[in-house]
Protein backbone atom coordinates (compact mmCIF):
# COMPACT_ATOMS: atom_id res chain seq x y z
CA UNK A 1 0.00 0.00 0.00
CA UNK A 2 1.33 3.46 -0.90
CA UNK A 3 1.17 6.33 1.61
CA UNK A 4 1.77 10.00 0.76
CA UNK A 5 2.81 12.36 3.57
CA UNK A 6 2.66 16.13 2.96
CA UNK A 7 4.18 18.43 5.58
CA UNK A 8 6.38 21.51 5.33
CA UNK A 9 8.29 20.45 8.48
CA UNK A 10 11.19 18.06 7.89
CA UNK A 11 11.04 16.85 11.50
CA UNK A 12 7.32 16.05 11.20
CA UNK A 13 7.93 14.23 7.92
CA UNK A 14 10.71 12.21 9.53
CA UNK A 15 8.62 11.30 12.56
CA UNK A 16 5.51 10.37 10.56
CA UNK A 17 7.62 8.35 8.13
CA UNK A 18 9.35 6.50 10.96
CA UNK A 19 6.12 5.60 12.80
CA UNK A 20 4.12 4.62 9.72
CA UNK A 21 7.11 2.90 8.12
CA UNK A 22 7.19 0.47 11.05
CA UNK A 23 3.99 -1.10 9.68
CA UNK A 24 4.42 -3.96 7.20
CA UNK A 25 3.60 -3.73 3.52
CA UNK A 26 3.76 0.06 3.23
CA UNK A 27 5.64 2.24 0.75
CA UNK A 28 5.99 5.89 1.76
CA UNK A 29 6.50 9.05 -0.31
CA UNK A 30 7.15 12.37 1.49
CA UNK A 31 6.70 15.91 0.15
CA UNK A 32 7.61 19.21 1.77
CA UNK A 33 5.58 21.26 -0.71
CA UNK A 34 1.86 20.81 -1.49
CA UNK A 35 2.34 21.53 -5.21
CA UNK A 36 4.97 18.81 -5.37
CA UNK A 37 2.56 16.39 -3.66
CA UNK A 38 -0.31 17.22 -6.02
CA UNK A 39 1.93 16.72 -9.04
CA UNK A 40 3.14 13.38 -7.68
CA UNK A 41 -0.45 12.26 -7.04
CA UNK A 42 -1.24 12.67 -10.74
CA UNK A 43 1.36 10.04 -11.69
CA UNK A 44 1.20 7.72 -8.68
CA UNK A 45 -1.89 6.17 -7.13
CA UNK A 46 -1.64 6.48 -3.35
CA UNK A 47 -3.85 4.49 -0.97
CA UNK A 48 -3.64 6.94 1.95
CA UNK A 49 -2.70 10.62 2.20
CA UNK A 50 -1.64 12.44 5.38
CA UNK A 51 -1.56 16.21 4.92
CA UNK A 52 -0.53 18.93 7.35
CA UNK A 53 -3.00 21.72 7.96
CA UNK A 54 -0.74 24.80 8.05
CA UNK A 55 1.67 25.13 5.08
CA UNK A 56 2.98 28.19 3.20
CA UNK A 57 1.89 27.41 -0.42
CA UNK A 58 -1.63 26.26 0.43
CA UNK A 59 -3.19 24.78 3.52
CA UNK A 60 -4.19 21.17 3.99
CA UNK A 61 -7.86 21.90 3.38
CA UNK A 62 -7.08 23.15 -0.14
CA UNK A 63 -4.80 20.19 -0.81
CA UNK A 64 -7.61 17.88 0.27
CA UNK A 65 -10.12 19.67 -1.96
CA UNK A 66 -7.85 19.40 -5.00
CA UNK A 67 -7.16 15.73 -4.42
CA UNK A 68 -10.85 14.97 -4.08
CA UNK A 69 -11.51 16.70 -7.40
CA UNK A 70 -9.54 13.92 -9.12
CA UNK A 71 -11.43 10.69 -9.86
CA UNK A 72 -8.48 8.62 -8.67
CA UNK A 73 -8.75 10.14 -5.18
CA UNK A 74 -12.52 10.24 -4.84
CA UNK A 75 -12.46 7.39 -2.27
CA UNK A 76 -8.86 7.41 -1.02
CA UNK A 77 -8.66 8.12 2.76
CA UNK A 78 -7.18 11.58 3.47
CA UNK A 79 -6.05 12.41 7.01
CA UNK A 80 -5.65 15.99 8.22
CA UNK A 81 -2.66 16.46 10.54
CA UNK A 82 -3.18 19.48 12.80
CA UNK A 83 -2.73 21.02 16.24
CA UNK A 84 -5.92 23.05 15.73
CA UNK A 85 -8.85 21.29 17.38
CA UNK A 86 -11.42 23.97 16.58
CA UNK A 87 -14.82 22.81 15.25
CA UNK A 88 -14.61 25.36 12.43
CA UNK A 89 -11.48 23.72 11.00
CA UNK A 90 -12.97 20.27 11.24
CA UNK A 91 -16.10 21.39 9.42
CA UNK A 92 -14.01 22.97 6.63
CA UNK A 93 -11.79 19.91 6.36
CA UNK A 94 -14.69 17.46 6.29
CA UNK A 95 -16.47 19.59 3.69
CA UNK A 96 -13.31 19.46 1.57
CA UNK A 97 -13.23 15.65 1.86
CA UNK A 98 -11.06 14.81 4.87
CA UNK A 99 -11.64 11.30 6.17
CA UNK A 100 -10.00 11.58 9.60
CA UNK A 101 -7.82 13.79 11.82
CA UNK A 102 -4.52 13.22 13.63
CA UNK A 103 -3.67 15.70 16.35
CA UNK A 104 -0.25 17.12 17.15
CA UNK A 105 1.65 16.16 19.23
CA UNK A 106 1.46 12.64 17.79
CA UNK A 107 0.74 9.49 19.72
CA UNK A 108 2.63 6.74 17.89
CA UNK A 109 0.29 3.91 18.89
CA UNK A 110 -2.83 5.85 17.95
CA UNK A 111 -1.26 6.99 14.66
CA UNK A 112 -0.36 3.44 13.67
CA UNK A 113 -3.82 2.19 14.60
CA UNK A 114 -5.53 4.88 12.53
CA UNK A 115 -3.27 4.24 9.54
CA UNK A 116 -3.75 0.48 9.82
CA UNK A 117 -7.55 0.83 9.93
CA UNK A 118 -7.70 3.30 7.05
CA UNK A 119 -5.49 1.12 4.87
CA UNK A 120 -7.69 -1.87 5.67
CA UNK A 121 -10.66 0.21 4.52
CA UNK A 122 -8.82 1.13 1.36
CA UNK A 123 -7.94 -2.51 0.69
CA UNK A 124 -11.61 -3.43 1.01
CA UNK A 125 -12.50 -0.68 -1.46
CA UNK A 126 -9.97 -2.01 -3.96
CA UNK A 127 -11.23 -5.57 -3.59
CA UNK A 128 -14.86 -4.47 -3.98
CA UNK A 129 -13.97 -2.43 -7.07
CA UNK A 130 -12.10 -5.39 -8.56
CA UNK A 131 -15.06 -7.66 -7.80
CA UNK A 132 -17.50 -5.19 -9.34
CA UNK A 133 -15.34 -4.90 -12.46
CA UNK A 134 -15.14 -8.70 -12.73
CA UNK A 135 -18.91 -9.01 -12.35
CA UNK A 136 -19.44 -6.30 -14.99
CA UNK A 137 -17.21 -8.21 -17.41
CA UNK A 138 -19.04 -11.45 -16.69
CA UNK A 139 -22.45 -9.82 -17.21
CA UNK A 140 -21.24 -8.20 -20.44
CA UNK A 141 -19.91 -11.53 -21.67
CA UNK A 142 -23.10 -13.38 -20.76
CA UNK A 143 -25.24 -10.68 -22.38
CA UNK A 144 -23.14 -10.78 -25.53
CA UNK A 145 -23.52 -14.54 -25.75
CA UNK A 146 -27.29 -14.26 -25.29
CA UNK A 147 -27.50 -11.64 -28.03
CA UNK A 148 -25.37 -13.77 -30.34
CA UNK A 149 -27.60 -16.79 -29.76
CA UNK A 150 -30.73 -14.71 -30.36
CA UNK A 151 -29.28 -13.38 -33.61
CA UNK A 152 -28.25 -16.85 -34.76
CA UNK A 153 -31.72 -18.27 -34.13
CA UNK A 154 -33.36 -15.35 -35.98
CA UNK A 155 -31.18 -15.75 -39.05
CA UNK A 156 -31.51 -19.52 -39.21
CA UNK A 157 -35.29 -19.32 -38.87
CA UNK A 158 -35.54 -16.56 -41.48
CA UNK A 159 -33.42 -18.48 -43.95
CA UNK A 160 -35.51 -21.62 -43.41
CA UNK A 161 -38.63 -19.64 -44.27
CA UNK A 162 -36.99 -18.26 -47.40
CA UNK A 163 -35.97 -21.72 -48.58
CA UNK A 164 -39.59 -22.82 -48.21
CA UNK A 165 -40.62 -19.80 -50.26
CA UNK A 166 -38.30 -20.89 -53.06
CA UNK A 167 -35.49 -18.43 -52.31
CA UNK A 168 -31.90 -19.09 -51.30
CA UNK A 169 -32.18 -17.03 -48.17
CA UNK A 170 -30.37 -14.01 -49.64
CA UNK A 171 -33.60 -12.01 -49.85
CA UNK A 172 -33.89 -11.69 -46.06
CA UNK A 173 -30.26 -10.68 -45.79
CA UNK A 174 -30.65 -7.93 -48.38
CA UNK A 175 -33.92 -6.71 -46.85
CA UNK A 176 -32.22 -6.49 -43.46
CA UNK A 177 -29.27 -4.52 -44.82
CA UNK A 178 -31.36 -2.11 -46.91
CA UNK A 179 -33.74 -1.60 -43.98
CA UNK A 180 -30.82 -0.70 -41.73
CA UNK A 181 -29.52 1.78 -44.31
CA UNK A 182 -32.90 3.49 -44.62
CA UNK A 183 -33.39 3.55 -40.85
CA UNK A 184 -30.03 5.24 -40.37
CA UNK A 185 -30.75 7.80 -43.10
CA UNK A 186 -34.02 8.92 -41.47
CA UNK A 187 -32.16 9.55 -38.22
CA UNK A 188 -32.98 6.52 -36.09
CA UNK A 189 -30.41 5.72 -33.42
CA UNK A 190 -27.76 3.07 -34.09
CA UNK A 191 -29.47 0.78 -31.57
CA UNK A 192 -32.86 1.08 -33.32
CA UNK A 193 -31.15 0.48 -36.66
CA UNK A 194 -29.60 -2.67 -35.22
CA UNK A 195 -32.96 -3.88 -33.89
CA UNK A 196 -34.60 -3.28 -37.28
CA UNK A 197 -31.72 -5.09 -38.99
CA UNK A 198 -32.32 -8.14 -36.79
CA UNK A 199 -36.13 -7.98 -36.87
CA UNK A 200 -36.52 -7.43 -40.63
CA UNK A 201 -35.60 -11.04 -41.62
CA UNK A 202 -38.74 -12.25 -39.82
CA UNK A 203 -41.13 -10.01 -41.79
CA UNK A 204 -42.58 -12.96 -43.74
CA UNK A 205 -42.44 -15.58 -41.01
CA UNK A 206 -46.20 -16.03 -41.36
CA UNK A 207 -45.69 -17.67 -44.77
CA UNK A 208 -44.89 -20.84 -42.85
CA UNK A 209 -48.67 -21.15 -42.44
CA UNK A 210 -49.50 -20.77 -46.15
CA UNK A 211 -50.11 -23.87 -48.25
CA UNK A 212 -47.40 -24.80 -50.77
CA UNK A 213 -49.92 -24.76 -53.60
CA UNK A 214 -50.44 -21.04 -53.06
CA UNK A 215 -46.97 -20.09 -51.86
CA UNK A 216 -45.23 -21.71 -54.85
CA UNK A 217 -47.87 -21.20 -57.51
CA UNK A 218 -46.11 -20.31 -60.79
CA UNK A 219 -48.84 -17.99 -62.06
CA UNK A 220 -50.89 -15.15 -60.69
CA UNK A 221 -53.04 -15.89 -57.65
CA UNK A 222 -56.82 -15.91 -57.85
CA UNK A 223 -58.71 -13.44 -55.63
CA UNK A 224 -59.43 -16.21 -53.12
CA UNK A 225 -55.81 -17.37 -53.13
CA UNK A 226 -54.66 -13.78 -52.69
CA UNK A 227 -56.82 -13.45 -49.59
CA UNK A 228 -55.25 -16.60 -48.17
CA UNK A 229 -51.77 -15.31 -48.99
CA UNK A 230 -52.52 -12.05 -47.19
CA UNK A 231 -53.19 -13.93 -43.97
CA UNK A 232 -49.44 -14.46 -43.62
CA UNK A 233 -49.17 -11.08 -41.89
CA UNK A 234 -51.58 -11.99 -39.09
CA UNK A 235 -50.08 -15.49 -38.83
CA UNK A 236 -46.64 -13.92 -38.48
CA UNK A 237 -47.84 -11.47 -35.84
CA UNK A 238 -49.37 -14.32 -33.83
CA UNK A 239 -46.16 -16.34 -34.03
CA UNK A 240 -44.19 -13.38 -32.68
CA UNK A 241 -46.68 -11.91 -30.20
CA UNK A 242 -45.84 -11.41 -26.51
CA UNK A 243 -42.10 -11.41 -27.19
CA UNK A 244 -39.84 -10.56 -24.27
CA UNK A 245 -36.99 -9.08 -26.34
CA UNK A 246 -37.01 -5.77 -28.20
CA UNK A 247 -36.06 -7.56 -31.41
CA UNK A 248 -39.04 -9.93 -31.30
CA UNK A 249 -41.45 -7.14 -30.34
CA UNK A 250 -40.20 -5.10 -33.29
CA UNK A 251 -40.43 -8.13 -35.56
CA UNK A 252 -44.09 -8.50 -34.56
CA UNK A 253 -44.81 -4.90 -35.59
CA UNK A 254 -43.05 -5.42 -38.92
CA UNK A 255 -44.76 -8.75 -39.64
CA UNK A 256 -48.17 -7.24 -38.91
CA UNK A 257 -47.78 -3.95 -40.80
CA UNK A 258 -45.22 -4.25 -43.60
CA UNK A 259 -48.03 -4.51 -46.20
CA UNK A 260 -49.83 -1.38 -45.00
CA UNK A 261 -49.68 1.61 -47.37
CA UNK A 262 -49.03 5.28 -46.70
CA UNK A 263 -52.39 6.13 -48.37
CA UNK A 264 -54.33 3.60 -46.28
CA UNK A 265 -55.00 1.14 -49.12
CA UNK A 266 -52.86 -1.64 -47.67
CA UNK A 267 -53.67 -4.57 -45.40
CA UNK A 268 -54.57 -6.02 -42.95
CA UNK A 269 -55.66 -2.98 -40.89
CA UNK A 270 -55.73 -0.26 -43.59
CA UNK A 271 -53.45 1.95 -41.51
CA UNK A 272 -52.19 5.11 -43.12
CA UNK A 273 -49.42 7.68 -42.69
CA UNK A 274 -47.63 7.75 -39.40
CA UNK A 275 -50.15 5.36 -37.85
CA UNK A 276 -48.05 2.67 -39.52
CA UNK A 277 -45.09 1.80 -37.25
CA UNK A 278 -41.91 3.40 -38.57
CA UNK A 279 -40.17 0.01 -38.50
CA UNK A 280 -42.79 -1.40 -40.88
CA UNK A 281 -42.59 1.66 -43.16
CA UNK A 282 -38.84 1.17 -43.46
CA UNK A 283 -38.97 -2.57 -44.12
CA UNK A 284 -41.84 -2.20 -46.62
CA UNK A 285 -39.57 -0.32 -49.02
CA UNK A 286 -36.67 -2.75 -48.61
CA UNK A 287 -38.98 -5.75 -49.06
CA UNK A 288 -40.75 -4.48 -52.19
CA UNK A 289 -37.52 -3.25 -53.75
CA UNK A 290 -35.71 -6.56 -53.30
CA UNK A 291 -38.79 -8.53 -54.40
CA UNK A 292 -38.88 -6.49 -57.63
CA UNK A 293 -35.20 -7.28 -58.21
CA UNK A 294 -35.67 -11.02 -57.54
CA UNK A 295 -36.97 -13.89 -59.63
CA UNK A 296 -40.30 -15.22 -58.40
CA UNK A 297 -42.42 -18.15 -59.66
CA UNK A 298 -44.76 -15.60 -61.25
CA UNK A 299 -42.23 -13.05 -62.64
CA UNK A 300 -38.71 -12.29 -63.79
CA UNK A 301 -36.32 -10.01 -61.91
CA UNK A 302 -36.48 -6.30 -62.69
CA UNK A 303 -33.32 -4.30 -63.46
CA UNK A 304 -32.35 -2.48 -60.28
CA UNK A 305 -32.69 1.00 -61.83
CA UNK A 306 -36.21 0.19 -62.95
CA UNK A 307 -37.02 -1.09 -59.45
CA UNK A 308 -35.53 2.09 -57.99
CA UNK A 309 -37.76 4.26 -60.20
CA UNK A 310 -40.77 2.23 -59.11
CA UNK A 311 -40.03 2.82 -55.43
CA UNK A 312 -39.58 6.56 -56.01
CA UNK A 313 -42.81 6.77 -58.02
CA UNK A 314 -44.76 5.25 -55.11
CA UNK A 315 -43.66 7.85 -52.55
CA UNK A 316 -46.73 9.37 -50.91
CA UNK A 317 -49.05 6.59 -52.03
CA UNK A 318 -47.57 3.21 -51.18
CA UNK A 319 -44.56 4.41 -49.18
CA UNK A 320 -43.65 7.03 -46.59
CA UNK A 321 -42.06 9.91 -48.59
CA UNK A 322 -39.42 10.44 -45.90
CA UNK A 323 -38.40 6.80 -46.08
CA UNK A 324 -38.23 6.97 -49.89
CA UNK A 325 -36.01 10.05 -49.59
CA UNK A 326 -33.77 8.08 -47.22
CA UNK A 327 -33.74 5.21 -49.74
CA UNK A 328 -32.55 7.65 -52.41
CA UNK A 329 -29.94 9.14 -50.06
CA UNK A 330 -28.41 5.71 -49.50
CA UNK A 331 -28.81 4.58 -53.10
CA UNK A 332 -25.06 4.28 -53.89
CA UNK A 333 -24.68 1.78 -51.03
CA UNK A 334 -27.90 -0.04 -51.92
CA UNK A 335 -26.79 -0.31 -55.55
CA UNK A 336 -23.42 -1.70 -54.45
CA UNK A 337 -25.20 -4.28 -52.29
CA UNK A 338 -27.45 -5.40 -55.12
CA UNK A 339 -24.72 -5.59 -57.75
CA UNK A 340 -21.94 -6.93 -55.56
CA UNK A 341 -19.76 -3.90 -56.37
CA UNK A 342 -17.45 -2.42 -53.71
CA UNK A 343 -19.37 -0.12 -51.40
CA UNK A 344 -18.73 3.56 -52.26
CA UNK A 345 -17.04 5.77 -49.69
CA UNK A 346 -19.41 7.89 -47.61
CA UNK A 347 -18.75 11.48 -46.68
CA UNK A 348 -18.34 12.14 -42.96
CA UNK A 349 -21.65 13.08 -41.31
Amino acid sequence: MRVLIVDDSRSSLAFLGHVIGALEGIEIESCLRPTQALALATTTQFDLVLVDHVMPEMDGVEVTRRLRAADAYRLVPIVMVTSDNSPALRVRAIAAGATDFVNKPFDSTELQARVRNLLALRQSQIELADRAAWLAREVESATRHLVEREEEIIWRLARAIEYRDGDTGEHVSRVAQVSSMIAGAIGLTPERCRVIYLAAPLHDIGKIGIADAILSKPGMLTPDELEVMRTHVSIGARILEHGSSQVIRTAELIAQSHHERWDGAGYPDRLSGTDIPIEARVVAIADVFDALCSVRPYKQAWPIEEARREIVSLAGTHFDPACVAAFELRWPEIEALMTGAPEPARLAG
